[in-house]
């Protein structure tokens, strides 16, 4: 691969890194604490609503999108590594790969699919959301600090 196309996949990449940072950002810092702040059966029924609208060609484009990109900088990375840089590439395509989309996948999507199966009117509804409101934070904390670590470290890549 030649540098300038390896240097054009490492920018889209971190901006791609940086972009779904600053979505997840967004959520833990104002989306789910507004609501926290509602009612249980209204917190509900906006995150049973917010989890089936984010399923769209935007958002996967620039999540798994993403993530497919960091796929090629971690190859990348290993038919480059004794090159400068390399692990920087392969560390941030690691961490988004692992901190953003293993960790959706085993912690958070869970969480949205048992609160897409409760009424949001019932007392099972109220009891899930409850712990759900900050589990699913806690972990979305996690996602954010990863895909920005994920930015940061494919923007030192790009200055070696």
């Amino acid at each position: 691969m030649n540098e300038d196309l390896l240097f054009t996949l490492t920018l889209i990449t971190a901006l791609g890194c940086g972009l779904v940072a600053g979505i997840l950002f967004a959520f833990s810092t104002s989306v789910m604490k507004a609501l926290a702040r509602l009612p249980s059966a209204q917190g509900i029924a906006a995150m049973q609503s917010i989890n089936i609208t984010v399923i769209n060609p935007l958002f996967m484009g620039a999540f798994f999108g993403t993530a497919a990109a960091c796929v090629l900088v971690v190859v990348f990375s290993l038919l480059r590594w004794n090159e400068a840089g390399a692990v920087y590439l392969l560390s941030g395509g690691l961490a988004y790969l692992i901190g953003a989309i293993l960790v959706t996948l085993v912690f958070n999507v869970p969480k949205n699919d048992a609160l897409a199966s409760v009424d949001p009117a019932s007392a099972a509804g109220a009891r899930l959301w409850d712990g759900y409101v900050t589990s699913w934070t806690a972990w979305n904390h996690v996602r954010t600090a990863a895909a920005l670590a994920a930015a940061l470290l494919l923007t030192f890549a790009l200055s070696q």
